[in-house]
């Protein structure tokens, strides 16, 4: 069976919740899906009953420090199990732009000794554009996003039942995709803030979705469940309000998640 678990929902300016990152779940098999911006990544695969040795797979969408930075306490961690003499190895799957940041950062912030520890074990996979990977029992197809700003990868899979999981990471989906996700089964997107709270939040003046934005959106490509994740913070009752202004312009299924919530595909 398929799932996700949704570690964190938030953009990278929260304080209330952790940024986006999820493990998308095969049997026991399982891939980590960007890494939020602090040490909190390694607590809550705890509280969801995963250790660090449990982890051998990540994918790294792109190098700003929401989705990064986490990477880097975990590799610290590791260092230490390493010296203690853990053997398993971790992938890193991600772009050149990542790949050089994950080098460059880990040289400057990591201490010799641990970065020696590591060598061994730690496998970087730089992907290309509309590359296909099996990780963790999944078909990846990995594709660049064409983002204004940072180089951004998303990707898409089909699950065990025969559905498609789409993957856009955290910016408008550019039109030249339509094609390749129209009538997806899942399509997990980001919704910035409310439309009615744009005057506040100016989701648009940023280049972001707001929910009613996004699922217009995506309403007009036919997608049957929409994951909306990387919100602002401020409502408690961010589900209902989120999935309310949606129902108003998408007619199929929306999925709000909170943070550390499971979703069975």
């Amino acid at each position: 069976m398929n799932k996700i678990i949704m570690l964190g929902t938030g953009h990278g300016g929260v304080t209330d919740l952790y940024n986006t990152c999820f493990l998308l779940i095969n049997g026991n098999k399982h891939l980590l899906v960007d890494t939020g911006g602090g040490i909190e990544i390694i607590k809550r695969l705890r509280l969801k009953g995963y250790n660090l040795s449990d982890i051998h797979d990540v994918f790294i969408s792109h190098c700003h420090t929401d989705h990064l930075f986490g990477l880097i306490w975990i590799l610290k961690k590791l260092s230490i199990m390493y010296q203690n003499g853990y053997t398993g190895d971790f992938n890193i799957y991600c772009n050149k732009e990542v790949a050089n940041a994950i080098k460059e950062l880990a040289t400057l912030v990591i201490q010799t000794s641990f970065i020696e520890a590591l060598k061994p074990h730690i496998r970087i996979h730089i992907l290309e554009n509309n590359e296909k990977v099996n990780i963790a029992g999944f078909d990846i197809h990995f594709f660049d996003l064409y983002s204004s700003d940072k180089t951004i990868y998303g990707f898409d899979t089909t699950l065990d039942n025969g559905k498609k999981l789409v993957f856009l990471g955290d910016i408008p989906c550019n039109a030249t995709l339509y094609n390749k996700i129209k009538h997806s089964d899942y399509v997990m997107l980001e919704a910035y803030c409310l439309d009615s709270e744009n005057y506040k939040f100016k989701a648009y003046e940023k280049g972001k979705y707001t929910v009613k934005s996004v699922c217009q959106e995506m309403n007009n490509l036919d997608i049957k469940n929409l994951i909306l994740y990387h919100t602002e913070d401020t409502h408690v009752n961010k589900k209902e309000l989120y999935t309310k202004e949606g129902k108003m312009y998408f007619v199929n299924n929306i999925i709000v998640p909170n943070d550390m919530e499971e979703i069975d595909l």
